[in-house]
């Protein structure tokens, strides 16, 4: 796991100038890779490769970055790990390239050379960004990993190309344009999260999941064309053609050796590995299969709250126990959480929103203390069903769409004009909380939009957006191109459930939980992997009979079972709860005078972002108990606090 960053700049400048620029630009990623760093310029063309090294695999300078091919036709900057390393080393044959070490580096330099950086990246089996640079070509290669567990910004500032792991690298170009993208932002608000490919900046995109970019050095094209050489949608479509037609029982034993394979390959390390185990079903079955295969007590980490309503420790603790894990864990204050907050724009880069972030970061920073490597259990919900909002859009979409859609139409309207009205009536009274019947009413309007809805993607859209127009609070707003927006984009079935986890596979997956996780981790210097993941998880997973999945109450049926064999059923049947924090309180209490300040109106107008009415109203109806808006609000607070911290840095 490291840091990578770069640039092709058209201007003239020597060779001392372009490595000191791109020093900087690396030095700000060192928590990405604190154990060493390189800057690599060409003589013959104006490009840089920075490179930030945080050492797994192959400790010694053998693994040094930015790497140089054996004939020096390549010369790569690579973050991440690429698991099927030593197969693919194998595949190329020992023989045919001189290698110097045993890093998965080398191994992409090998396959660049022997099969051309397209195929050599389409072979890859990991999690990764990459940075390769073809000296006879010109041409510079961007790839990103299947599913998106590594970030690569990029972007063209004027006449100088940008790319990096983390935003704050490419700011430090003194090119860079800090231009807000207002349609990312408005588009932010509704999710709480800037949807690939753009960034909160607009000269600036995230490369798609599965996608590579070739950039030549010389030419004055200005648009980058990304390619897909991975599709989750086309996962999902031969999974539909082609089911699989074992057993049950079958198909137990199948996702078994599957996850052995691929929790295995995740332990290759020349460093301690450990895992972050929440109780929940997911990570469970990654430490069960880690316990295993190891050969002492594997360390595994949780976070718990002294709130029971958010506390999962005991659970974790249970599932340790039964294992034999060697199990570490930190119960937090509400303050200890709280003071996280005013790291997180520096954390996050970009505006981001997931209050998990809180507790993600606190428990990254425990593990860091003793391990280098932890193994996560992100993955599974997206892939077996295990959300509970799935059953809740089934049973919306099931209302929704035997209705006609002239009918459906006149009751959005009605219902939000009755929100309205709510509203304008409870704030007549005092400043204290509003009568019961407003808030009733105030409820069902805020679910008005899934009447509009014509297909089960955007009833799940709405769980997210909470039916806010994008340029309700940002002025001019429109929708930006994006997966979430763009109908062209979902997998083509007639499953609502299977339609409804490619969706979060390609938005809420890779925008939200996989940043969530890399920022939290990378700012501690520790790497996490995710076994569940692996591209041959979902391949079957989504070819697997519906109900193996899901029985209409309860997903994850299959891994539910199968992690039965591991830990006894007590330790696996409970409630899920997820990994929160109590926003909607703290809002309203110990967080309220940091609040007011943020988002009151002289604040607002001075910044000249947001529309103050709207954001002022949703305050009040939060304040006042109309309406839950805890999760917009701390959206704003979000922008709010990396506006002031880094945003115009």
């Amino acid at each position: 796991m490291c840091g990578i960053t770069g640039f092709i700049q058209q201007k003239k400048a020597s060779v001392g100038e372009l490595q000191a620029v791109c020093t900087r630009m690396t030095d700000t990623i060192t928590h990405r890779g604190p154990d060493a760093g390189g800057v690599w310029v060409d003589p013959d063309h104006p490009l840089a490769l920075g490179h930030r090294r945080l050492s797994i695999i192959d400790l010694s300078d053998a693994g040094a970055q930015p790497m140089m091919s054996a004939s020096g036709r390549y010369v790569l900057s690579f973050n991440g790990e690429v698991y099927n390393f030593m197969r693919l080393r194998k595949q190329l044959g020992d023989g045919a390239y001189p290698y110097r070490g045993h890093s998965d580096t080398e191994v992409i330099l090998a396959a660049a050379e022997q099969l051309g950086a397209r195929e050599a990246i389409a072979r890859l089996e990991g999690m990764y960004a990459i940075a390769l640079w073809d000296r006879k070509t010109g041409v510079l290669t961007l790839a990103r990993d299947r599913v998106g567990k590594k970030p690569l910004y990029y972007g063209w500032c004027g006449d100088t190309f940008l790319f990096g792991s983390e935003l704050k690298a490419l700011r430090q170009h003194p090119d860079f344009d800090t231009g807000l993208d207002h349609n990312a932002l408005g588009q932010y608000l509704q999710y709480g999260w800037v949807s690939q490919p753009n960034s909160i900046y607009r000269c600036i995109h995230k490369l798609p999941p599965g996608s590579l970019a070739e950039i030549p050095v010389q030419g004055s094209a200005r648009t980058v064309q990304p390619q897909v050489f991975w599709s989750a949608r086309k996962v999902l479509e031969d999974g539909q053609a082609n089911r699989f037609t074992g057993s049950y029982e079958e198909a137990l034993d199948l996702l078994d050796s599957v996850l052995h394979d691929t929790v295995a390959d995740r332990m290759v390390a020349d460093v301690d590995v450990g895992a972050l185990l929440s109780g929940g079903i997911d990570s469970s079955m990654v430490v069960a299969l880690m316990q295993r295969a190891a050969d002492r007590p594997v360390k595994t980490f949780s976070i718990g709250f002294w709130e029971e309503k958010y506390n999962e420790a005991g659970y974790a603790a249970a599932v340790a126990k039964y294992l034999g894990t060697e199990h570490h864990e930190l119960y937090i204050t509400p303050d200890q959480a709280l003071s996280v907050v005013e790291k997180l724009p520096f954390i996050y880069d970009e505006p981001f929103a997931d209050s998990s972030q809180i507790p993600t970061y606190l428990v990254c920073k425990l593990a860091h203390e003793q391990v280098k490597v932890v193994l996560t259990g992100d993955g599974g919900d997206e892939q077996f069903a295990g959300y509970r909002r799935y059953k809740n859009c089934l049973k919306h979409w099931h209302d929704v769409h035997r209705v006609p859609a002239g009918i459906r139409s006149m009751l959005a309207e009605a219902t939000r004009f009755m929100g309205e009205q709510a509203w304008a009536w409870g704030r007549r009274g005092s400043a204290g909380t509003v009568p019961r019947w407003t808030r009733r009413v105030g409820k069902t309007s805020q679910r008005s939009c899934n009447w509009r809805a014509n297909s089960p993607q955007e009833i799940l859209a709405n769980k997210f957006n909470r039916c806010l127009p994008v340029d309700r609070f940002v002025a001019g707003a429109s929708d930006p191109h994006t997966q979430l927006a763009d109908p062209a984009c979902w997998a083509d079935t007639d499953d609502a459930l299977f339609a409804m986890l490619h969706y979060d596979y390609i938005g809420y997956l890779p925008d939200d939980i996989l940043v969530k996780v890399d920022r939290a981790s990378m700012a501690v210097s520790l790497e996490s992997r995710s076994p569940l993941l692996d591209h041959r998880v979902l391949e079957f997973a989504w070819s697997m009979p519906r109900d193996y999945l899901f029985d209409g109450r309860t997903g994850k049926l299959v891994l539910r079972d199968l992690l039965m064999r591991y830990v006894p059923r007590e330790l696996v049947d409970r409630p899920k709860r997820g990994f929160s924090v109590p926003v909607k309180e703290w809002l309203v209490g110990p967080l309220r005078d940091w609040v007011e300040d943020l988002v009151s109106e002289h604040t607002l107008r001075e910044q000249g972002v947001f529309e103050v009415e709207a954001v002022r109203e949703a305050w009040q109806q939060h304040l006042r108990g109309w309406a839950n808006h805890s999760e917009l609000m701390w959206a704003i607070l979000m922008f709010q606090t990396w506006y002031r911290g880094v945003g115009h840095a």
